[in-house]
């Protein structure tokens, strides 16, 4: 199975770091934040990954390189002007395959065992949900006891930002900018996203502040 890492946002809530340096390759204790994710990938066995990029994108180029430093072959999708997620991932398809693939967020740091999604799905799409952050009121999605997501219920939890997709996600759009969260919804809708719930590490790397608690974090000494 291949995996994509979307690193194309601009990361405007974490200026001035970004305006340098594309968010990817922020570091967290002296390691870019995609560097976890490609090191993590490979050792569950992903070995062949596909990253978007826009805003500084061809520095991520030069750092990552082909990924024959990570065990990982490397090939990238650059859009020049950023296409949102969904938009983003329609144009790398065709480096991804008709097959089902893994996609994460360039921009969360977790310790999720990627391992467990390398399997194929007979649904659209199966996402991973973690419980609702600090920064997130009401979170997005919810899991009946059958691992269905729902999008309207009670009990919600917050995208994680990690899933297996199914190309046929995509049948029907169009290449331009488009977010992927209204594709999953109308794919709920018809029962064909299943999901899990994820209660490891994981942190949005969204603002200057969440980065600096994760340093401190992995500072800490283990017990």
């Amino acid at each position: 199975m291949k995996a994509m890492i979307l690193a194309a946002g601009k990361g405007e809530r974490m200026r001035p770091l970004t305006l340098t340096t594309p968010k990817p390759l922020i570091p967290v204790n002296g390691i870019p934040l995609i560097e976890y994710h490609i090191k993590a990938l490979a050792k569950a066995g992903f070995t062949e990954l596909v990253i978007n990029h826009a805003w500084l994108g061809q520095q991520i180029e030069n750092y990552l390189g082909n990924g024959e430093q990570f065990g990982v072959s490397i090939r990238y999708s650059a859009e020049g002007e950023p296409l949102e997620t969904g938009g983003g991932i329609l144009k790398a398809l065709p480096l991804l395959g008709n097959q089902p693939f893994l996609i994460v967020n360039g921009d969360i740091f977790c310790n999720y065992p990627f391992i467990q999604l390398k399997r194929s799905i007979n649904h659209l799409a199966h996402l991973v949900l973690v419980n609702n952050p600090q920064h997130v009121a009401n979170g997005d999605f919810a899991l009946t006891q059958d691992n269905i997501v729902l999008n309207e219920a009670e009990q919600k939890y917050t995208y994680s930002g990690i899933a297996i997709i199914n190309p046929k996600l995509f049948a029907n759009c169009a290449e331009k900018a488009f977010k992927l969260a209204p594709l999953l919804r109308e794919a709920m809708q018809q029962q064909q996203v299943t999901g899990e719930l994820f209660t490891g590490d994981w942190v949005d790397v969204g603002t200057v502040e969440r980065l600096k608690q994760i340093e401190a974090k992995q500072k800490q000494p283990k017990e």
